[in-house]
């Protein structure tokens, strides 16, 4: 059986300069290989000591039981906090728990019915793109899949499509910030204040105010809108007209534009990655892409039938296990405890790694190996509850992880209704982590029209 790829490890031991240097080219080979069965390991460095746990207890304890006692650190934030303000993805207690109360009736059950036309619109143009260039040469699937998560975003957020001049001008400029790497400052090593320099690389916050001027414009538009009673009810309405119900405060315009930030940046960014796995793993695992095939040939189109596709919302599980888009978070202990009998000191840095979890030995029967079967076997439940984060969990969890179920699934099904996918077996893609989960020199797929297409059923 040929397993799905995965990054080497790094020695166990290296030099702090050694693994800033690893961690600056790739944070997933930058780590050693005994975190895929440690159920806890101790970082030291000079300025600050960090420890990684896989232990379901301390999971619990950090992300469920008392997670206010590990607020979010601002080690990796500090890289995104000049495009993401004080968005809801960076904030900590009272403030962060305000914006929550704010962001979540938008994602509620009965709102994402509202969302599903556009991700369908999204979908059936990103297939139209798709069909005017597909032939026997290979594409960079990475690359389809990250326009069409955008015109998710646009079209379910703002009600515009990706072809809106100012959506298209924030995309290009995104694809630009995410090549620069935000994430990888020396605020990642060093201590210091928020108020101290990051040294980011260049292009990083120009690029951050050019997409925040280009966000603000769209927010005051809607604002406008609101305001003369023609706003669509979308996404960017509901949040901007929903009222906190402890304070009746709702958010002001540069509120909302850090909210509107970290959306697009989570959802378009993430969504893309895990899509693009999505359709590699099919790609080399023909079998479950025509199991896939004929569930769409079966779906009726419906929303209310999409808990009905149970095999390609296990395919897209199973990538977001291989794969999980965002790979490791950050906490921070606020006071000194103990963990396995180890003293944590306070400020010691907490990692929750999703990419170690996900395929840890002592959790998951063949860990590496891509097999969806697993989610509908009665044996994988203490692992599926044990050692299964895609989406954080507790209170901390993803606003948006039903919207994004949703969308992966969706889009599976009309790309693999559409098309068939082929790898190319001289192009393995090597994962690489920066700010998601994505391929080192892209995913290269041949795509070949299916005739007739089969999903024909799925309109908005």
């Amino acid at each position: 059986m040929t397993l799905p790829p995965k990054p080497a490890a790094r020695p166990d031991k290296v030099s702090l300069w050694r693994y800033m240097r690893l961690f600056r080219k790739d944070i997933l080979s930058a780590q050693p290989a005994r975190l895929y069965r440690a159920w806890m390991a101790e970082f030291r460095t000079p300025f600050f000591r960090s420890f990684l746990i896989n232990d379901p207890a301390l999971l619990r304890e950090v992300l469920r039981d008392n997670p206010d006692a590990y607020p979010k650190s601002d080690r990796i934030g500090a890289g995104l906090r000049p495009l993401l303000g004080n968005s809801v993805f960076l904030t900590n207690g009272v403030e962060w728990k305000a914006q929550r109360r704010i962001i979540d009736p938008a994602f509620e059950g009965g709102r994402l019915r509202d969302t599903f036309p556009g991700i369908v619109a999204a979908g059936q143009a990103g297939c139209d793109r798709i069909a005017a260039m597909a032939d026997d040469t290979p594409r960079a699937i990475d690359a389809a899949a990250s326009h069409i998560a955008a015109d998710v975003i646009f079209r379910t957020l703002f009600s515009l499509p990706i072809e809106d001049a100012t959506a298209g001008e924030v995309y290009r400029r995104f694809q630009t910030y995410q090549q620069a790497q935000p994430i990888l400052n020396l605020a990642a090593f060093l201590p210091g204040r928020r108020w101290m320099p990051r040294f980011f690389r260049r292009g990083v916050r120009a690029e951050a105010r050019a997409i925040r001027r280009l966000i603000a414009g769209l927010t005051q538009a809607r604002l406008d809108q609101i305001a003369a009673g023609t706003a669509p009810d979308d996404l960017a309405t509901k949040i901007m007209t929903t009222p906190d119900p402890a304070t009746g405060k709702t958010f002001s315009k540069s509120e909302m534009v850090d909210q509107v930030a970290i959306f697009f940046l989570a959802g378009h960014e993430t969504s893309a990655s895990a899509l693009a796995w999505a359709l590699y793993l099919l790609a080399t695992h023909p079998d479950w892409q025509d199991k896939v095939a004929a569930e769409a040939a079966a779906f009726d189109g419906q929303f209310s039938d999409l808990s009905r596709l149970t095999i390609t919302r296990d395919v897209f599980r199973e990538t977001l296990r291989l794969y999980p888009p965002v790979p490791m978070m950050v906490r921070q202990a606020s006071k000194a405890t103990v963990f396995r009998s180890r003293a944590v000191p306070a400020g010691a840095q907490i990692v929750l790694s999703p990419w170690h979890l996900h395929r840890h030995t002592r959790i998951w029967d063949h860990p590496d190996a891509f097999d969806p079967a697993r989610w509908q076997d009665p044996a994988t439940k203490a692992a599926q509850r044990d050692g299964y984060l895609p989406f954080s969990a507790g209170p901390r969890i993803c606003s948006g992880a039903g919207f994004a179920m949703i969308e992966g699934v969706v889009l599976l099904l009309q790309l693999v209704g559409r098309f068939r996918f082929e790898p190319v077996d001289t192009q393995l893609p090597v994962p690489a982590a920066h700010l998601t989960v994505r391929a080192r020199d892209g995913i290269m797929l041949r795509i070949t029209p299916r005739s007739p297409p089969i999903v024909s059923k799925i309109r908005e």
